[in-house]
């Protein structure tokens, strides 16, 4: 099938890339930045500018209206967070192409961070100890460190706040004053000492089509795996079950979490309402990225499936920039590269996930040129995190204009 990403900047998109590509559909993307990590694949068939949607997504809106009239798409699939205009627009959509998402208000509940936190309680599922702070200088009575900081309309990675001093605090308290209308509570949520994992899961009008679950073993850049492991989690699988059934969920699916060694009694900490870096469970045997598509065009899907435990992952590119934000001199970043080419390591056996050489060689690019600007100046990796919350994404105040819209 034709398919369209409605992004091709983030690492979740690079590699619904090489998933899709591989299943056999025809890749296209769209996306505000001429450069992105799209551009470096010879698997996409065709490339769209777009207007931003986190500054105007009245334009995005009417984007994916010229394009999808102009141009025959047989899937629209929403990779990141434009899932939220797509959900809002869905009557208006529906008409022009294929698409997995559930209704606006289930999509909300589990993208904003208020949202799944009232959910998880409604089902009574496990999370850490959390409470609400109406002001954002409240934060200033708080002082059981560490703890963690979340905007109420924060989605990802961004308007997370983890505090372990009162430096960290002060700054959280600034940066809210910026993000956080007023009115909107503030959720304080205690730090847990433990094993993160990671979920995902595909539902065909509420059932659920497809599970892969994952734990890190080293940390990268923005708390994300640079190198990550397969795990069978069934419990894990039957309290998604129960969320989208809850909510009658329609699509892609994924929830971070705390666990113990065993992986039992989960304590669920962020949900996200589209896969996340979908290569792992590929590699693993579930192309959900192609379940995602199937589900979209309304191909009835027989039974639930799940990949295989025990399967070891890596992205370079966390890889390197985790090594970075974490002080490495330039011979410890030597070292890593070292072992992504072969070097005995931690990360030599692992399966790539976000540059597959032998397939797609311009994938390989983009973490050359971060590796020759991290061995030139190691401190500048902080910087390159954060141009990857690029104009792609939603911020509060276009999540606002979406909900408004008519």
């Amino acid at each position: 099938m034709r398919v369209l990403l409605t992004e091709g900047s983030s690492t979740s998109a690079r590699q619904a890339i090489t998933a899709l590509a591989l299943a056999g559909h025809e890749v296209a993307y769209c996306d505000p930045a001429r450069i992105c990590l799209g551009r470096f694949s010879r698997l996409v068939v065709r490339r769209y500018r777009c207007p931003p949607l986190g500054t105007d997504p009245e334009g995005f809106r009417h984007f994916l209206h010229e394009t999808l009239s102009r141009e025959r798409f047989d899937v629209l699939l929403p990779i990141h967070e434009q899932g939220y205009l797509v959900a809002r627009l869905a009557d208006e959509l529906r008409p022009r192409v294929a698409f997995a998402v559930p209704a606006f208000e289930s999509y909300e509940r589990v993208l904003t961070k208020l949202g799944f936190r009232g959910l998880l309680t409604e089902l009574g599922l496990q999370q850490p100890p959390t409470h609400l702070l109406d002001d954002p200088r409240s934060l200033a009575q708080h002082a059981a460190y560490p703890f963690v900081v979340k905007a109420a309309l924060g989605t990802a990675s961004r308007s997370t706040w983890l505090i372990r001093c009162q430096a960290d605090r002060d700054r959280a308290a600034a940066e809210l004053a910026h993000v956080a209308s007023p009115g909107e509570p503030i959720l304080v949520q205690a730090w847990v000492s433990a094993p993160l994992e990671q979920a995902q899961a595909v539902f065909q009008e509420g059932r659920l089509v497809g599970f892969h679950a994952t734990r890190r073993l080293v940390e990268g850049a923005g708390g994300g795996a640079a190198l990550k492991e397969s795990v069978h989690r069934p419990n894990v699988a039957s309290d998604l079950a129960k969320i989208g059934s809850h909510l009658s969920w329609h699509g892609a699916l994924s929830v971070d979490y705390f666990t113990d060694d065993r992986g039992e009694r989960p304590l669920y900490i962020d949900g996200n309402p589209r896969l996340v870096e979908p290569m792992a469970a590929s590699l693993a045997g579930l192309n959900l990225a192609d379940l995602l598509v199937r589900v979209s065009a309304g191909h009835s899907i027989a039974h639930g499936r799940m990949g295989r435990p025990g399967v070891r992952t890596r992205l370079a590119l966390q890889v390197l920039l985790g090594a970075a934000l974490r002080g490495a001199r330039r011979r410890n970043l030597v070292a890593s590269l070292l072992q992504l080419v072969g070097r005995p390591g931690p990360f030599a056996q692992a399966r790539e996930e976000l540059t597959p050489v032998r397939l797609d060689p311009l994938s390989v690019l983009p973490v050359v040129g971060a590796a020759l600007m991290l061995l030139a100046r190691p401190a500048c990796a902080g910087a390159m995190v954060r141009q990857g919350w690029g104009a792609h994404l939603l911020t509060p105040e276009a999540m606002r204009h979406i909900r408004d819209l008519a």
